[in-house]
């Protein structure tokens, strides 16, 4: 299992250069759907893993919190590339996306700092330190979720 998710966390980051340059190459709207729901995916499953920790469902290992949180920074960086106009049709994106702008930029950049947030507490090993950046991640995202995300 855990050689699986390494395998996973390698292909993902050995990929970021090739994802980083696709940004303008989306050659339908589908495209972007597809790409950003696949980064929101691994997302959510590095979040639950490190939630998993936070929640005592698992015990805690150091070193694949800090592993997942090493992940889950550079995944924080993903999807906002593929937020591309009429990409809404298949997705539980709302148009407010694209109408406020700049307050959609400005959640995706708090939920990448408190994702940055994370990955230095995960590395400092104190977990009570993890546990509270890990619910400034949740904020984050729960803020963007309830403003540009259909139920």
């Amino acid at each position: 299992m855990k050689r699986m998710f390494a395998g996973l966390a390698f292909a993902a980051l050995a990929a970021v250069p090739f994802f980083a340059q696709a940004q303008a190459q989306f050659a339908k709207p589908e495209d972007a759907v597809k790409f950003r729901k696949a980064a929101f995916t691994l997302i959510g499953a590095y979040t639950g893993r490190i939630g998993a920790v936070v929640k005592e469902e698992k015990p805690y290992d150091k070193a694949s919190v800090e592993a997942d949180a090493a992940l889950l920074e550079t995944l924080s960086k993903l999807p906002w590339q593929a937020f591309v106009p009429n990409t809404t049709t298949d997705s539980k994106a709302k148009p407010e996306i694209w109408t406020e702008r700049d307050k959609f930029n400005g959640a995706a950049e708090k939920m990448q700092a408190e994702v940055a947030k994370l990955n230095t507490a995960a590395k400092s090993g104190d977990l009570k330190a993890i546990k509270a950046a890990f619910g400034g991640v949740g904020q984050s995202c729960k803020s963007c979720h309830d403003n540009y995300r259909n139920k």
